[in-house]
């Protein structure tokens, strides 16, 4: 009893060190022993796929792409419109233009303000927002299915008269400048720049967000003038997605967005090929006083047009992407290493970047990344089991189908696919490729990229800590991205 106690006791110290009580359940959980199932369980039931939903496509005389998902029944309509040119259209030297635009885009118009333009979405029973995205910039509402028209003037507002008024201005810039020192405080924001830096170097997708440089050197007129330059029809696309008639829709946004006209000025020009290889290489930031390291492994992986992206995102299951995965096994449950490991596949239109994720103990640090490059090359040199597969097939699927239950999801989603130049019946296509994965196919992306050599590492935290533990890995070390210099430390 004494010894549960003091054991209890430790625990306890060791959880305000690393920030919670999650750690604690974590703890216990690795040592408890695994108890089996019971043997009378029915057994699963049968996988149920989202189910594709038909696309009217269409094409307006001046350039704008149109997709119509009628819906009928709960009487609502999403929108989304996806403008390409998002961070990695930004000028160099304004890093995260985009993100300013899209949070004063819907801020002000020739014959609105913020106000009405807020006050009229209301009456319409719903919002209109605006976000920047890596490549693109998307604006999405949602409102009352009655109310389809009064939006869509307002919506048609927004995407051909926005003023990015010179006060809206202001408050979006300080509120950015703000938001932006609130993330410079977490190590995983601060990491997770300084991985894109190092993996893409010069190369416009290592942006991923503003500086406090480049947000004190924005004006108006850069606003305005990028917005001329990437908001036009004949690079944009709408989907509508709901409770309407398709006639009665299209009638409603050749009246509103008919007379859009593109600039005369040539489109965005196409982004450089990205690096096909990352440097192996360890960049490092130190946060002083620090009782965790945040460590961050990434490769360069499929984007989503890739043969090989759904074998991938089951790949990416297995490894770390779902709670039964092996990096949770055995970071978590068997170490007690990390509450939460997790990885994931982030793509681009160009290309992906497969990204592991744990905050560990001090203590620790060494032995996590040992234990994260195990698990890669585990699934560089070893078949899955067939249990593995058949769960991170339910697990993706099942997520999948649920998470498009929505109808801003499913129009958002139809919208990155145009992103992407997929075609709309690939949301259904998707979910038919990962249940086809096989073992062989997790094989074989597993070789292809998940081994540990060409892995780039960030780590942020106690800078003794990382000096002492992970300069045994022998990985070449190098200073992490300084935003407040101005220069980065790109790939040599």
């Amino acid at each position: 009893m004494r010894t549960t106690i003091s054991n209890s006791l430790f625990s306890l110290r060791s959880l305000r060190l690393c920030g919670g009580m999650l750690l604690l359940c974590s703890l216990a959980a690795a040592q408890q022993k695994a108890q089996p199932l019971p043997k009378d369980l029915p057994p699963y039931g049968a996988i149920q796929p989202f189910r594709q939903p038909a696309v009217q496509a269409s094409r307006l005389s001046n350039g704008l792409t149109v997709w119509l998902v009628p819906e009928p029944g709960f009487p609502k309509v999403a929108f989304a419109v996806a403008v390409r040119g998002g961070l990695s259209a930004d000028p160099a030297d304004r890093p995260g233009l985009a993100d300013l635009l899209a949070n004063v885009l819907t801020q002000g118009t020739r014959t609105r303000s913020s106000r009405q333009i807020a006050e009229e979405m209301q009456g319409a029973g719903g919002d209109i927002s605006a976000s920047a995205r890596a490549d693109s910039i998307f604006v999405t509402a949602q409102v009352l299915a009655s109310r389809t028209e009064p939006a869509m003037a307002v919506l048609s507002d927004v995407l051909q008269n926005a003023t990015f008024p010179d006060d809206e201005f202001e408050i979006a810039r300080s509120n950015a400048a703000d938001n932006l020192r609130a993330q410079e405080a977490d190590p995983s924001f601060v990491g997770t720049r300084a991985l894109y830096k190092a993996m893409f170097g010069d190369h416009p997708y290592a942006t991923i967000s503003p500086t406090q440089a480049s947000l004190a050197a924005l004006t108006p007129a850069d606003l305005r003038r990028e917005y001329a330059r990437r908001f036009r029809p004949d690079q944009a696309l709408l989907v509508c997605v709901g409770d309407f008639d398709p006639a009665r829709m299209s009638a409603a946004i050749e009246s509103s967005l008919g007379k859009w006209a593109a600039p005369q000025t040539p489109a965005l020009p196409a982004l450089a090929a990205t690096p096909t290889t990352t440097p192996h290489a360890m960049f490092t930031l130190a946060r002083p006083n620090s009782v965790q390291t945040t460590l961050l492994v990434a490769t360069l992986g499929p984007n989503r047009a890739s043969p090989d992206y759904a074998a991938s995102r089951v790949a990416t299951a297995i490894f770390g992407g779902m709670f039964g995965s092996r990096l949770i096994r055995n970071v978590r449950e068997d170490k007690g290493y990390s509450y939460s490991p997790f990885a994931f596949l982030q793509t681009r239109r160009l290309t992906g970047v497969l990204i592991t994720q744990a905050d560990v103990r001090n203590a620790v640090t060494g032995a996590s990344l040992n234990e994260v490059n195990y698990e890669l090359n585990r699934m560089a040199t070893t078949e899955p089991t067939d249990d593995e597969i058949t769960t991170a097939h339910r697990y993706l699927i099942g997520n999948r189908a649920i998470s498009l239950q929505s109808r801003a999801s499913v129009a958002s989603q139809l919208a990155a696919l145009w992103v992407d130049n997929l075609p709309p019946d690939e949301l259904g296509r998707e979910s038919e490729r990962m249940e086809k994965v096989t073992v062989k196919d997790v094989a074989e992306v597993g070789r292809k990229y998940f081994a540990a050599q060409r892995a780039t590492v960030v780590a942020v935290g106690e800078q003794q800590v990382i000096d002492s533990q992970l300069s045994l890995f022998g990985m070449e070390r190098r200073p992490g991205f300084a935003p407040e210099s101005g220069a980065a430390k790109p790939p040599q």
